[in-house]
């Protein structure tokens, strides 16, 4: 089991509600096994952070991000929560919410990949 912060829940149970349009539009195409049988949870707390969707069994983290993500400032927390991740074994792949909505199909090959690497 992977650790996590307990104050974290009251938000992920938060974020549960209010994901993007394109957290939910990839939602809708991982979830209930639709991706090679792979369980996927959706705003799971990992240590200090919470991860957009996480695969307990292929230990991958995809994390959906929109433009704030682009800035120096988000570009290096961001790196410093990959480098977490990895020190938990967790493997991070990254999608922009415009790939999520215009390529579903791309990114879903990307994840089929990753969750046999």
């Amino acid at each position: 089991m992977l650790p996590y912060d307990r104050k974290l829940r009251e938000r992920s149970q938060q974020l549960r509600k209010s994901m993007t349009v394109a957290e939910t539009f990839l939602w809708s195409k991982i979830r209930l096994k639709q991706v090679k049988g792979y369980w996927f949870y959706r705003q799971k707390p990992v240590g200090k952070y919470i991860a957009d969707f996480y695969c307990p069994k292929a230990r991958l983290v995809i994390e959906v991000d929109g433009g704030q993500h682009f800035s120096d400032e988000i570009a290096e927390y961001d790196k410093i929560r990959n480098e977490y991740m990895a020190s938990l074994g967790l493997r991070v792949i990254r999608f922009a919410n415009a790939e999520v909505l215009t390529n579903i199909k791309g990114v879903i090959e990307v994840i089929e990949r990753s969750l046999l690497d």
